[in-house]
């Protein structure tokens, strides 16, 4: 199974033709991409993300929500390839897998600034 990271990866152009668009598109892949970071907990998790690693006690915090559902969102996150994460003794960091999921996040808070 594709993880959802491997969606936000640059595609080979598609043949042009007069109801085509100029690149392949994996709708499926995409929609996946969006149900991963469309939870309100997920979302917020990658925004904290986008300004560098932290930990899940750290996102704990800043959530201010317990830790059993902040693992939860970084579990589906993890799963789909969106975040990746590291052990430091105990403790575990994540970061955004890479500039690809980067880029989304920075377009979202530009869309959507209030």
């Amino acid at each position: 199974m594709k993880s959802v990271h491997q969606s936000i990866q640059p595609k080979p152009d598609a043949p042009a033709g007069p109801q085509r668009l100029n690149r392949k598109f994996d709708s499926d892949l995409a929609v996946n991409f969006l149900k991963a970071s469309g939870h309100p907990g997920r979302l917020a998790i990658l925004r904290y993300l986008s300004t560098g690693e932290k930990s899940v006690g750290m996102l704990e915090t800043l959530m201010e929500t317990r830790q059993a559902a902040v693992s939860q969102q970084l579990a589906r996150l993890r799963q789909e390839g969106l975040v990746t994460n590291r052990r430091d003794g105990k403790t575990i960091y994540y970061r955004l897998t890479d500039s690809q999921v980067e880029r989304f996040v920075q377009l979202l808070e530009t869309v959507f600034r209030a």
